[in-house]
């Protein structure tokens, strides 16, 4: 079984969605052709429990983490709700895997964070050698893993599908590519705006990346794509904004998206920015992209 989620995907939250609301948005995604929906493991609904849902009332959607924190589950349950959806959707579950930052896990659990690389290594051999007394499994249950400095690429190339970087500008899709080969999957997050004033634009944008700009893992790897680190403060650059965040008609939108593919990207999941909602994605703008993303 090969799982194919197409070049274009939908990342965003539906935690402030009810129910009904969230099981209608993902059936919305799936008739507009796009091939993923990413949720996030973000102190809201639990990913695995949400994925399910969304996965019984869609017939041809993958889902997808993006991505479970390890620091929050165990290796062994991870597996069995891996293999559980695996199973359960007919191959159309894509479990994201990812270390989280060391302030929040830090202060989670009141303990140092361990080093990410090692952490990771325990945890996939730990799901590997985890115990599974349920049915036959058809095919290896995908997997990619949260991916943005060389050694965690790297691992991400050897033992899984590939990465899922987020944050991150095309130069960064072009530098994965080039460590982790041809055949690995890079799957980059990358919010887009309908707003057409620059001003409006970069102020929604900076909303969106406060969280982002605070975390070392991100501004390490902004770095590594070229910024100077003063760039990075006080809400960033207007270059740094523009880079992490396309904004502007339809047709910078889907020149953003391009740029990735081109750049060695092998599916760009976008994350529709409302201009005027901080809490809401935008609906209107997936199906203004769809016809003109279609086969992108």
């Amino acid at each position: 079984m090969t799982m194919d989620i197409g070049p274009v995907g939908v990342w965003t939250r539906t935690d402030s969605f009810s129910t009904g609301e969230a099981i209608e948005f993902a059936q919305r995604i799936e008739e507009l052709g796009y091939g993923a929906l990413w949720i996030p493991d973000a102190f809201g609904r639990d990913p695995f429990a949400h994925a399910s849902l969304l996965l019984n009332h869609t017939s041809t959607l993958v889902l997808a983490t993006g991505v479970v924190n390890i620091h929050l589950r165990e290796a062994q349950a991870t597996s069995c709700a891996q293999k559980e959806l695996h199973d359960q959707s007919g191959g159309r579950f894509l479990l994201g895997l990812g270390v989280s930052h060391q302030a929040p896990v830090e202060r989670m659990q009141g303990k140092p964070y361990p080093a990410p690389i090692p952490s990771m290594r325990e945890y996939l051999d730990k799901m590997e050698n985890a115990m599974w007394w349920g049915p036959e499994i058809d095919g290896e249950p995908p997997m990619v893993l949260a991916a943005l400095g060389p050694l965690m690429l790297k691992l991400a190339a050897e033992r899984t599908l590939g990465a899922h970087p987020y944050f991150a500008p095309p130069e960064n899709s072009r530098r994965s590519r080039e460590i982790m080969g041809p055949d690995a999957w890079i799957c980059p997050e990358q919010k887009v705006m309908l707003e057409t004033d620059p001003d409006r634009a970069r102020e929604r944008a900076r909303a969106a990346m406060v969280g982002p700009l605070h975390m070392p893992n991100y501004r390490n790897n902004l770095m590594r794509c070229g910024f100077e680190e003063s760039a990075l403060d006080d809400g960033g650059s207007d270059e740094v904004v523009d880079a992490v965040v396309a904004w502007g008609d339809e047709g910078v939108l889907v020149k953003r998206v391009h740029q990735h593919l081109e750049a060695g990207a092998t599916h760009v999941c976008i994350q529709p920015l409302d201009p005027a909602d901080k809490t809401r994605p935008s609906l209107e703008t997936l199906e203004t992209l769809a016809p003109l993303l279609n086969g992108a």
